[in-house]
């Protein structure tokens, strides 16, 4: 919900997508900053605290922001307080994606731990972005979907912090692990190959989150935006399970760059509404696109086991929801400068071609991954 209704309520006060894109895109950077240090925090002390402590100052940054957009404030400030509730966004993402690792002995019942975690984020974004957009639509102040969604955040949050699971965790010695330097886990020349694969799959998504809210709002209705996007998602889900039977390219090396590139094409031919004038070519394509979702989600899981360093799960997972982050920004700023400039369609072409591109360069980089490459030892 966060993204969705953080950009529409932004979207309607200042009548300027591009406004809007800029505000999304802070929000995601700050996300992306906050992931990896709230991640290494986490393998030291257990995400209890962290998430807490995150939780708490996610409520204040949200209600600096809300406040701001209202007084009518710069874009500049709107852009810094965006930052500011990214970088404080409780990592739950990552923290749960790492307790799997404790939770369930490495093999396939962990592979299917992963690709449920991946379809039960999608069922969220199918609610989410639904619910959002009606929030904006039907209530009298658009701003009630970024605080409700804002709530549920930080109610899931402080919820996951205080289950048994996580407040038993072992606490990881000082000193104890490999040492990594500045970079950590992304030291690893696999591990960069996962986040470059998480940074396009950003990317392209970021730029479908602007567009198709664009098309619809072009088409007099901004909450059938929400409405496809969610069912965006019902597609990922329903993808997601049959795949899981039967995944291709099976070894993951392989998976991750094919699936970015097909993605990638699917998406660019959501283009295809504005020369037919319908949005039926929008629908049918970003069905076909979606089913490619939970696929890659759960790849990327899969390769953060494989090639982040020994007690760095978190911080492995952090660097993956930062790549995500930091493309959903690239593609939602580059999505709302081309839909103002050109128009709607273009946004899912820029978004194409920016996915092929980085499925290209992961292509080279397979060896990375490939079950016989060796961790590179540093420092």
């Amino acid at each position: 919900m966060v993204g969705l209704a953080m950009l529409l309520y932004v979207q309607q006060v200042t009548g300027s997508f591009a406004t809007a894109g800029l505000v999304g895109a802070g929000a995601l950077i700050g996300v992306s900053a906050g992931s990896v240090l709230q991640g290494r925090v986490i393998d030291r002390v257990g995400a209890t605290r962290p998430l807490l402590v995150a939780s708490a100052l996610f409520a204040v940054a949200v209600s600096g922001l809300v406040a701001a957009v209202q007084a009518g404030q710069g874009v500049a400030l709107l852009v810094v307080l965006a930052v500011f509730s990214g970088v404080t966004q409780p990592a739950v993402e990552g923290a749960a994606r790492a307790l799997w690792g404790r939770l369930i002995p490495a093999g396939p019942i962990r592979d299917a731990a992963y690709t449920y975690e991946a379809i039960s984020l999608e069922v969220f974004f199918i609610l989410g972005p639904a619910l959002a957009a009606l929030l904006v639509a039907w209530t009298p102040w658009p701003g009630t979907g970024v605080v409700v969604a804002a709530a549920v955040m930080i109610a899931g949050s402080v919820g996951f912090a205080l289950t048994r699971a996580v407040r038993t965790e072992p606490l990881r010695i000082a000193g104890d692990g490999p040492a990594l330097g500045l970079l950590g886990a992304l030291a690893r020349p696999g591990m960069r190959t996962v986040a470059l694969a998480s940074l396009g799959f950003g990317l392209v998504v970021g730029t479908v989150e602007v567009g198709v809210p664009a098309v619809t709002a072009e088409a007099g209705s901004a909450a059938l935006g929400g409405v496809l996007l969610s069912a965006w998602s019902v597609a990922s889900v329903l993808a997601g399970i049959l795949y899981s039977m039967r995944p291709w390219p099976r070894p993951l090396h392989l998976r991750m760059p094919v699936l970015l590139g097909v993605f990638a094409v699917l998406v660019a031919a959501m283009s295809l509404t504005g020369p037919l004038g319908s949005l039926a070519a929008l629908v049918v394509a970003m069905v076909a696109a979606g089913a490619l979702i939970t696929p890659q989600v759960t790849a990327h899981s899969l390769a953060v086991e494989l090639a982040s360093p020994p007690g760095t799960a978190a911080e492995g997972f952090g660097w993956v929801v930062t790549a995500a982050t930091l493309g959903l920004a690239g593609g939602q700023s580059a999505g709302g400068a081309v839909v103002e400039a050109v128009g709607p369609p273009a946004a899912f072409l820029v978004g194409g071609a920016a996915g092929l591109v980085v499925a290209v360069v992961l292509w080279a980089r397979r060896h990375t991954l490939a079950p016989q490459a060796e961790p590179v030892a540093v420092g």
